[in-house]
Formats: structure tokens, C-alpha cells, sequence
């Protein structure tokens, strides 16, 4: 099977996947373990900044410290907090000075970003769950995209990986397929569709650099597909998870109050502000310290085919050897 595509061509890597951006798990050492068997690894940097209490723009130059190959960074757009919007602009113009290969970004309008990006020799990725936010990315000149798939962990979306394929194939952009990547076989399954790469993130986080709780790793490892519930009371909008006794307790639903607040426009962007600065504490603790009676552990279905937590560089090899066997 052919390994080259429009994505690595753009990026200039071996292999097309991506580790993808993960609040709270992505750390410089899981960067640079992807980046170096051939794959991309993509920075998050609030997992930098919040998490790891790092400077982001040294943590960014550890990374070209141990490797030249091309690293990547995640930007969220979605119009929140300004001073969050203000603080993720600056971060936006770090990672251009240190030289960022790729900028995945999420929500929001990308053009300004595709702009900085185009003028520093950077390409844009843009998240997308269906057409309509596919066709606005493109209408902002980026020059891919990320198809989150209702197979994702984390904030998910509600077409099949054939559904997106088939909705977007027209559009002229190469397309990464994002969620229920485990298991070789489905990298190989997601390239014979027609995408240009995978993105996964859950694979990962159940890794030996990633320096989240042991824990946190062991029930990926255990967890089965029918463990992936949607819950919106982490952000306002539906969130993959692991089913735990927990989530169990407190329902997968947000309350009345709630519902009502994320109706409005205002009450909206209010609530999504409160939600996503209680889920930043939450997810940290839960990923530092490990189980206790409030668990979040953010997962998609592609724990199905996740045995074992292995080295990053051995698990990119190994999909890239099944790519080229089968």
C-alpha cells in the first residue's frame, strides 16, 4: 500500500498519522517519540501551559531540541473567555516563531490563522464534523481537513468515518480520518477508504510518553467499545468518555438550569466559558492523580483495539509496517 499522500507530501513525514492535540495528556516527550518513527505529533497547549506548568515556548524548543522532524499545534478558535482567545492568539504566534510545520485548528474561523500560517511556510488543518464547517475551512483557504468521525474520543462528532468520507470527498482537500483508530487494521481500513491519514488520540494517551496516570492508561486498555458513553456535562456539547461508576452517579446529562443556559446565544457562550474552566481542573486532577469517585477519562471507540499501553514510536512503526504488507 501506497504511504505517500497529499498529507505527507504537505508535511513532509513518512508515515500519514498524526498523534493527535489531547487535553490533558499531550506532552513534548510523546511529541517527539511520534515524530521520530515518522509520524506527527501535535501539540496542545493548554496541556503544556495548565497541566505541566511549562513555558510553552521552551517546552516548544525541547522538542527541536531532541528532533527535526515536523511537529504540529492545536489552536481553538471557538470565541469563549477573551482573555482565553487573547492568550491563544500569543500562543498561535509562538509556535509560528519556533517554527511549526502544521496548525490543526478547532471551532472558531481559521482564515486569520491560515494567513499567519501560509506567510511562515506552515499548513492548516481544520476540524470538521460535517459539511457545512467543512465548507466554511475551505472558504478560509486551509489546506486540509480533520474529519471527526462518531467513532472519536473527546468532543465527537455524529457521522460514520464512510459517511464523511463520501461528504466531503468532492472538495478538492486532502481528509485525515479522526476516531476509532486502534488497531492497524483500522489504519489500514481508513487509507483504503480514500483519507490521506489517520489522527488518533486515545492510541495514545495509552502510551509509555505519555505522562498521564497509569490509571488513566489502564482503563483504556481494559475498556471495550460498549464502555464509550457521550456525556455533555463536561462542556455543554457531547463529549466521548469511559464509562465509570462515576458517570454512572452523576447521568450523562446536564441538568434543566444548564440546558437552559446553552440555548442562547449570550447564555451559550456564557456556559461553555463555566463548563470549559470547571472540565481544565477536572481533567487535570483526573490525569494526574489518578482514579478517585470523580472520573472524566476522555476515550473513544478505538479502545476496542488497544491491548496494551507500548512504546509511541513502536506503535506508529507498527501500523506503518501492516500499511505497507497489506
Amino acid at each position: 500500500m501506497e504511504l505517500r499522500t497529499r498529507f505527507t507530501t504537505q508535511v513532509g513525514i513518512e508515515l500519514p498519522i498524526i498523534c493527535g492535540a489531547m487535553y490533558p495528556c499531550t506532552n513534548p516527550e510523546l511529541v517527539v517519540a511520534v515524530g521520530a518513527a515518522g509520524g506527527i505529533g501535535i501539540v496542545q497547549p493548554m496541556s503544556f501551559v495548565i497541566v505541566q506548568r511549562r513555558d510553552l515556548r521552551e517546552a516548544l524548543r525541547q522538542i527541536k531540541r531532541a528532533t527535526d522532524r515536523p511537529w504540529g499545534f492545536n489552536a481553538i478558535l471557538e470565541k469563549t473567555a477573551r482573555a482565553f482567545e487573547r492568550q491563544m492568539h500569543r500562543w498561535i504566534d509562538v509556535a509560528l516563531e519556533e517554527g511549526v510545520k502544521l496548525i490543526i485548528t478547532a471551532l472558531g474561523n481559521p482564515r486569520r490563522v491560515v494567513d499567519l500560517a501560509h506567510q511562515s511556510g506552515a499548513v492548516v488543518y481544520h476540524d470538521a464534523t460535517d459539511r457545512r464547517w467543512a465548507l466554511r475551512a475551505r472558504d478560509a483557504g486551509v489546506d486540509g481537513l480533520i474529519c471527526v468521525n462518531n467513532r472519536a474520543g473527546g468532543h465527537t462528532g455524529t457521522r460514520t468515518p464512510e459517511q464523511l468520507r463520501d461528504e466531503l470527498g468532492d472538495l478538492g482537500l486532502p481528509l485525515i480520518c479522526a476516531g476509532g483508530v486502534g488497531s492497524p487494521e483500522d489504519f489500514v481500513r481508513a487509507l483504503r477508504l480514500g483519507f490521506d491519514g489517520v489522527q488518533m488520540g486515545t492510541r495514545f494517551i495509552a502510551s509509555e510518553e505519555c505522562n498521564v496516570h497509569d490509571t488513566y492508561k489502564q482503563a483504556i486498555v481494559r475498556a471495550e467499545e460498549r464502555d464509550i458513553v457521550l456525556t455533555d456535562k463536561i462542556s455543554g456539547v457531547p463529549v466521548s468518555v469511559i464509562r465509570t461508576p462515576y458517570i454512572d452517579k452523576v447521568g450523562t446529562r446536564a441538568g434543566p438550569i444548564a440546558r437552559w443556559l446553552l440555548r442562547g446565544p449570550y447564555r451559550k457562550r456564557l456556559m461553555r466559558s463555566i463548563y470549559g474552566l470547571l472540565s481544565i481542573y477536572q481533567l487535570r486532577q483526573v490525569s494526574l492523580r489518578g482514579v478517585d469517585y470523580r472520573d472524566y477519562f476522555l476515550a473513544g471507540k478505538s479502545v476496542a483495539g488497544i491491548e496494551s499501553v507500548e512504546p509511541a514510536g513502536a506503535i506508529v512503526r507498527r501500523f506503518g509496517e501492516a500499511a505497507r504488507a497489506a
